[in-house]
C-alpha cells in the first residue's frame, strides 16, 4: 500500500484511537501519529518505523505486524490478548513531531495521566526522551526507567521507534522495550 503526499496531508490533524484493552499491562505511549500512521488507522504504521519489528525480536508480540498496511482485527485482538496498549502524547496528526507545540505536548501530558489512571497499566513506556522532557517539564530525564512512579504505574522513557531515529536499530530498540516488558511480567526476565 502506498499514498502520495496530497493522500497523506488529508489525513493531517485527524486522530487515530488508543488501542487497548481488558487486562492491560503496559501501555506503549508514542509522540502523536503520523500521517501514515493516520491513514492506517495504526499506530507506528509507517513502514519505515521499526516499532513492531523491534516488538516481535524483543518477544513481546509472537507474530509479525504489517505496519505498512495497517493492522488487521486480528492483529489488534494480539497485542490486547498480550496486555499491550498503544496512546499517544499528543493525537493530533502530523508530518512531523516537530510541528507540535510545547503547549500540545503539556496537555497531552496531562490527559496521559487521566488515561494512565483510568486504566491502570502496571507500567508506561514512553517513546521518546525530547518528548517526554516537554511534555512533563522533566529536562533532566534520561531513558530508562524513572525514579518516580506515574499515577501508579512503573514509568519507563524508551527511544523513539521512527526511522528518523538513527541512534537506534531494531536491535537496540528490541532491548530497550523488552525491560518495560518485563517490569510488567509480560515476558521473563534474566534468569
Amino acid at each position: 500500500m502506498g499514498f502520495t503526499r496530497a493522500e497523506l496531508e488529508s489525513f493531517r490533524d485527524t486522530t487515530v484511537p488508543d488501542l487497548v484493552g481488558p487486562g492491560l499491562t503496559l501501555l506503549f505511549v508514542g509522540i502523536n501519529p503520523g500521517l501514515w500512521t493516520a491513514a492506517t488507522k495504526t499506530h507506528f504504521a509507517h513502514p519505515g518505523n521499526r516499532f513492531y519489528p523491534a516488538l516481535r525480536l524483543a518477544g513481546i508480540i509472537e507474530r509479525d505486524i504489517d505496519r505498512g498496511t495497517g493492522m488487521s482485527d486480528d492483529d489488534r485482538a494480539h497485542l490486547i490478548a498480550r496486555g499491550v496498549g498503544i496512546s499517544n502524547l499528543v493525537h493530533r496528526a502530523t508530518a512531523k513531531a516537530s510541528e507540535l507545540t510545547a503547549d500540545e505536548l503539556r496537555a497531552g501530558g496531562e490527559q496521559l495521566r487521566s488515561l494512565v489512571r483510568d486504566l491502570r497499566p502496571r507500567v508506561v513506556a514512553v517513546a521518546g526522551v525530547t518528548a517526554y522532557r516537554a511534555a512533563f517539564g522533566a529536562k533532566g530525564a534520561v531513558q530508562g526507567r524513572q525514579p518516580e512512579p506515574f499515577e501508579g504505574a512503573e514509568l519507563w522513557v524508551v527511544p523513539n521507534p521512527s526511522g528518523l531515529n538513527a541512534h537506534d536499530t531494531v536491535d537496540t530498540l528490541a532491548a530497550a522495550y523488552r525491560e518495560p516488558a518485563v517490569a510488567a511480567g509480560l515476558i521473563a526476565g534474566p534468569a
